[in-house]
């Protein structure tokens, strides 16, 4: 089964919780605080496998979550880091977060990576806080948490060449003829159901990718038929070879076809425009098909070459390789995203804006109130509850954070609930 688009969650691992520990040796009176830190947690990191050509595995295991570092341990010992957890990808994909939609990495190359999740750091131990105040703190941290985000992975095929054109107008059987690829061939509509690749070798010993697309019809950039799933594979090529049954044997007028296809492309992403296309007129060894060639250039009004050829009979495909071989040396790869950059976008304006806020308050159906936000969240659960030094270490960062101030202005008195995250606390004055 070719799969092309896939939603996965992604979670780096946590960090290693640093350790409260003392030195107690026989000959080292008040040896002081001990406590190594914790392990910095693995990186959740994809890695493009060339031998991969579809996002199948991605279907049955959809959660990938990294190592999380080891403890740290007494006598000043640090935590091992875990190791990385490298995810294999086709060439060709595009990670995209999906809160955001922000493109985090378009994988290509063999053995291209990209950090999708960050591990945690190591949480410290307590002999990281001792102070000339405090020289023997009962402080340590938890480790931090791994960064975690449901992201969408899309793969676009890379292929050098794509064939487009109506629903069996022989753009399989001329990827067949040309390439070594064993595409399904068939007498009816949609027969090609997957994007099938292959590699193509001209007579002076250049080669190139040729990708056969499903087939398009009308309103397939709205989603009709089942070209629409696989329009965005011929984003990256180079060149369009746009495949026009010159024989109409189903009826349809080939410049009609032509027209259609043409604006489906259009309406889907107006930078497909700027391919080069080439016109191939297939089935000519029909006998209608020469009159309909003639009526054809008489109505083709674009500068587009035009390729008559069989490709049963295999009659012109030696040139049309040729040509398409020489315009993929001439024609610079088009990237996906293009930024336009002018004199004004290199500008710096500087401008104060008022920053997001470190935590929310709400109310329960209850009356608690509720405390939320990604910062104090992470410094709750890098927080060793189990010791009193680190909880008074929390209160403090959080009335350094204006939490005590917001609480008093929303009317919270001695003895109101506050919730943060699982846990509940008094509020006290």
């Amino acid at each position: 089964m070719f799969v092309d688009q896939v939603k996965v969650f992604v979670k780096g691992g946590d960090g290693g919780n640093g350790v409260v520990a003392y030195r107690r040796e026989k000959y080292v009176p008040m040896g002081g605080p001990a406590g190594g830190d914790g392990g910095k947690g693995a990186d959740v990191i994809f890695q493009v496998e060339e031998g991969l050509r579809t996002l199948m595995d991605f279907r049955y295991q959809r959660h990938f979550k990294a190592k999380r570092g080891e403890h740290g341990m007494s006598k000043n010992q640090h935590g091992k880091a875990a190791e990385p957890m490298v995810v294999k990808v086709p060439p060709g994909t595009i990670v995209t977060d999906v809160n955001t939609g922000e493109v985090i990495a378009d994988l290509t190359q063999h053995g291209q990576q990209k950090v999708i999740a960050k591990g945690g750091r190591g949480g410290r131990g307590n002999s990281r806080f001792a102070t000339p105040a405090n020289p023997a703190p009962e402080i340590s941290e938890n480790g931090e948490p791994g960064q975690e985000r449901d992201i969408m992975l899309e793969l676009k095929v890379l292929a050098d060449v794509g064939l487009v054109g109506f629903p069996s107008v022989g753009k399989s059987t001329l990827l067949s003829v040309v390439s070594s690829a064993k595409p399904k061939i068939g007498e009816y509509h949609f027969t090609t159901i997957v994007p099938n690749l292959g590699v193509v070798e001209t007579e002076d010993n250049r080669s190139f990718v040729m990708a056969d697309l499903p087939g398009l019809i009308e309103g397939a950039h709205q989603g009709i038929g089942l070209g629409h799933q696989f329009l965005r594979h011929i984003e990256r090529t180079r060149v369009i070879v746009h495949v026009i049954d010159m024989s109409a044997l189903e009826g349809r007028d080939p410049y009609e076809d032509y027209l259609t296809i043409n604006s489906e492309l259009k309406e889907y992403n107006l930078r497909l425009t700027e391919r080069p296309q080439i016109i191939v007129a297939n089935k000519m060894d029909i006998p209608e098909a020469e009159d309909n060639l003639e009526a054809f250039k008489e109505k083709l009004q674009d500068d587009v070459p035009i390729f008559p050829i069989s490709a049963i009979t295999r009659q012109g495909l030696r040139d049309l390789l040729f040509t398409i071989a020489d315009l993929i040396e001439t024609t610079p790869e088009f990237p996906l995203d293009v930024v336009e950059e002018d004199e004004a976008s290199k500008r710096v304006l500087y401008r104060h804006e008022k920053a997001e806020s470190d935590f929310f308050i709400s109310r329960d159906s209850e009356g608690a109130f509720v405390l939320t936000g990604d910062k104090i969240e992470k410094l709750f659960k890098m927080t060793n509850i189990e010791r009193d030094e680190s909880i008074k270490r929390f209160a403090r960062q959080m009335r350094g954070m204006g939490i005590d101030d917001a609480l008093r202005e929303l009317g919270a008195k001695h003895g109101d609930i506050v919730k943060l995250l699982e846990f509940e606390f008094e509020f006290i004055e």
